[in-house]
């Protein structure tokens, strides 16, 4: 095994020192630090056009990745190993009173100690074994183990039978422009440089899955994350004469009652499940106070998949907001027949019946009926809209709905089902090609090697079960899946775009080996040393060595 202990230990502690919040300068900062850095290798002094600061394109801050590749020189091959990383972090407002500290590992767990820690971490931290602050887990330590086994074979290209590339992404905990942006030069390089991609491996934190759960994991493929929304109208009434309208509110709760924790919305796939929708936003659209019921309510749900496409989606949340919208409408009936019982007022039938529709459903009828008109009206609505800095693409896309339900003639309730954030493909690691047989087996080699150097159990499993940059570097979705993406994001191409093809031209098969600890995007966020820092390091290089030494079986 490769001693990586103190120097991964060395480069984990710099990169946490370096304050690198999403959407802040300090991702910029990172960057150049890092850039500065790599190239100052020997190996890079001597081959500088092989490492670059990049900035992102398409993207509403100035920020940069950095990518670098070494050519082995043990035999001639064009077979590449892709290692990948995001340098941002998440804020710190959650350390309160030891904000100053976050990104100061030792001084922070110096002040820690003063303090009275809940278990697991008073002992964590009292082992001397664990090392604390913003960033250590998710993802520092994972890059450093990556920068780590680039600097050693920028060192040992002879040892390299093939090649490595390494992307340090920005932008990975809000909307991925890092990893995305990186595809363009990924995709050059490959022409370029003639690199055949066989393996991609990712450093990003894993964790216990349950309470007393002992083992460390190492995934392949990962789940893919959806954003369902929905725009539902009602029927508005004075608060007064309540049962005049149908309050868009008591639909959303409804919805939401059907949709949130339900198991029958989660996916399973290769024997693994996912979590269940949560919802994430539920609120009307009333600017301001009135003794109105809403217009409009808006709610949006976090939808993980395993092997359902962005189209099953669609259809399967069709089909519970029909039976939400029939559930509530049947509630509201009982409820307002009791009231007339009790309070002596005539009982009228209803007028509303359940409509869903989604936003493609909602625009092609549009257009059949206003044509031009609507057309013209919404394209410069976006044009207006874009400009609001106030909106992100989750509002953004809303009030596009709103807009263009104004143009509907028929305005009797109704929830209309969009998609109003990114998607980050799930993928599936299955062995269907044989690259990625090769891959399998190859982690399944490195992983008997390296077992007997730990006393946990290294388990591998089928899906990363957190949002990841993984997701952009294949793809398992069918055109048709995508299109269902395409055509429901009522921001698409205007305030949000993503080029899929750029993912299924690359597409290389895909693992985590990531560094072991509890508490990410916590205060008490920690990582296990000797995993992160011994065993993650070796597990990646055996991986590396498996996959380059051997040709397509």
């Amino acid at each position: 095994m490769l001693n990586t202990r103190e120097d991964v230990l060395s480069l984990t502690k710099r990169l946490v020192q370096m304050d690198s919040i999403v959407n802040t300068p300090g991702e910029r900062a990172i960057a150049r630090s890092l850039y500065e850095l790599i190239s100052t290798f020997d190996y890079f002094t001597k081959n500088p056009d092989q490492v670059m600061l990049e900035q992102t394109v398409n993207d509403d801050q100035e920020r940069y990745n950095v990518l670098c590749f070494v050519r082995g020189t043990k035999k001639k091959s064009n077979r590449t190993v892709i290692l990948f990383g995001h340098m941002d972090t998440v804020g710190v407002d959650d350390f309160n009173q030891l904000k100053e500290l976050a990104f100061s590992p030792d001084e922070l767990m110096e002040a820690f100690g003063d303090q009275e820690l809940p278990s697991p971490a008073q002992e964590h931290l009292a082992s001397g074994e664990w090392l604390f602050g913003r960033g250590a887990l998710d993802m520092k330590s994972g890059l450093a183990s990556h920068i780590y086994l680039l600097h050693y074979y920028s060192m040992h290209p002879d040892q390299l039978e093939g090649n490595l590339v390494f992307v340090s992404e920005c932008d990975e905990e809000d909307g991925s422009n890092g990893i995305l942006s990186s595809l363009k030069t990924l995709k050059r390089w490959k022409e370029e440089q003639e690199f055949e991609y066989v393996a991609a491996i990712n450093a990003d934190f894993v964790s216990p899955l349950y309470e007393g759960d002992e083992n460390r994991y190492i995934y392949k493929g990962t789940v893919g994350k959806l954003l369902p929304s929905f725009f539902i109208t009602g029927h508005e009434s004075h608060v007064g004469a309540a049962f005049e309208g149908l309050d868009p509110n008591f639909l959303a709760a409804e919805l939401t009652r059907q949709i949130h924790y339900n198991p029958k919305l989660s996916n399973e796939a290769l024997g693994e499940m996912t979590i269940p929708p949560v919802s994430l936003k539920q609120t009307d659209l009333k600017p301001s106070y009135t003794v109105q019921t809403a217009l409009s309510a808006y709610v949006y749900y976090n939808f993980f998949i395993h092997s359902w496409s962005p189209k099953d989606v669609l259809e399967k949340l069709n089909d519970h907001a029909t039976i939400a919208f029939e559930n509530a409408l049947e509630l509201y009936e009982q409820r307002y027949q009791l009231f007339c019982e009790i309070s002596g007022h005539p009982y009228r039938e209803l007028p509303w019946k359940t409509r869903v529709m989604t936003f493609e459903e909602m625009e092609h009828e549009l257009i059949k009926s206003h044509g031009d008109e609507f057309t013209d009206h919404m394209n410069n609505f976006h044009k207006e809209l874009v400009n609001d800095s106030d909106l992100d693409t989750r509002m953004y896309a809303a009030r596009i709905v709103e807009e263009a339900w104004k143009w509907m003639d028929d305005k009797s309730p109704a929830m209309i089902l969009f998609y109003s954030s990114l998607y980050s493909p799930r993928i599936e690691l299955s062995g269907k090609t044989e690259e990625e047989r090769v891959l399998l087996s190859a982690l399944d080699e490195a992983v008997e090697k390296i077992q007997p150097h730990y006393k946990h159990p290294i388990v591998t499993k089928n899906f990363f079960p957190y949002i990841s940059d993984m997701s952009f570097l294949a793809m398992s979705d069918d055109l048709a899946g995508i299109e269902a993406v395409q055509n429901n994001n009522p921001s698409w191409g205007k305030k949000h775009f993503v080029d899929y093809q750029d993912i299924r031209d690359l597409n290389v098969p895909v693992i985590n080996i990531g560094p072991y600890g509890m508490d990410a995007h916590a205060k008490l966020e920690r990582l296990e040393i000797k995993y992160s820092l011994e065993i993650v390091p070796n597990l990646t290089n055996e991986v590396i060595l498996n996959v380059l030494n051997r040709s397509k079986e």
